[in-house]
């Protein structure tokens, strides 16, 4: 746990998290479509807990709209600048917190439960799965839980195909001889194969409603010095990608996905 925790937090104290997800195109459309989910599932007066809140761009927005929402997050830096946006909203609560521990909170205590952030930066199977099931653990029978994770084919083109100089190199560092993923902490962001990330719900008392692809390819894209997308034009990428982003044939190539289940 230390060398994670301290991997994480070296990360993302140098590092803009605040500006991610309005800063380019990519973090305006996994934010947009996220946030399109998010609202399939509420109802007012419900509860949400935000599990790996960085600086609060979810839970800041759902409280403004009247949810009652908890926020935990890990990174000392991240978190200064979730509990300010707490202190001016009476019904967020900033909480400095790790996913592998909500003892703070009684079974089914939420109604929706987002985990959007520490798959990211989980790397042995325990890690992954405690934070999984302290996630279901919070969440109320017949509430939703939606989890976040990144697809380790789409590492594999933004990471090493498009920007470094040897794809062997990042195969080798990502697969097994087996071609099974491997996870480690010097990755720093650990990428799932699809089927892999379902399957560790596979056993645990949820029924899977969808997985869903947030931002296509746009990761990659803008990173050519020619690239443009004027607000009509994302407008009609957002509804394309609205549209395909439950396909199975696309969720590979989107860098960020949800898997979103109900709690049986």
């Amino acid at each position: 746990m230390g060398e994670r925790v301290e991997i994480v937090s070296d990360f993302y104290s140098r590092y803009q998290e605040e500006e991610r997800l309005i800063g380019s195109r990519q973090g305006q459309l996994e934010y947009r479509l996220t946030m399109d989910y998010i609202h399939r599932y509420l109802k007012p007066g419900m509860q949400v807990l935000d599990i790996g809140a960085g600086t609060g761009r979810y839970s800041k927005a759902l409280a403004e709209e009247g949810y009652e929402v908890k926020a935990i997050e890990l990174v000392e830096a991240n978190y200064k600048v979730l509990a300010n946006k707490a202190e001016k909203l009476r019904n967020m609560e900033a909480i400095r917190g790790d996913a592998l521990d909500l003892g703070k909170f009684a079974d089914e205590t939420f109604d929706v439960t987002l985990l959007f952030g520490p798959m990211y930066h989980l790397y042995s199977p325990e890690d992954q799965h405690r934070a999984i099931d302290e996630a279901i653990r919070v969440t109320k029978r017949g509430g939703v839980l939606l989890v976040a994770f990144l697809s380790v084919h789409a590492i594999m083109v933004t990471n090493y195909l498009y920007q470094w100089e040897s794809f062997t190199h990042g195969y080798q560092e990502n697969f097994d001889d087996a071609g099974k993923v491997r996870h480690f902490p010097e990755q720093l962001f650990t990428g799932f194969d699809i089927v892999e990330f379902e399957e560790l719900f596979g056993e645990k008392p949820v029924e899977h409603l969808t997985t869903v692809a947030v931002d296509n390819v746009l990761e990659v894209a803008e990173r050519r010095p020619d690239f443009s997308l004027d607000d009509e034009n994302f407008e009609m990428f957002y509804n394309y990608q609205k549209q395909i982003c439950e396909k199975r044939e696309m969720l590979g190539t989107s860098s960020h996905l949800l898997y979103i289940c109900r709690r049986l």
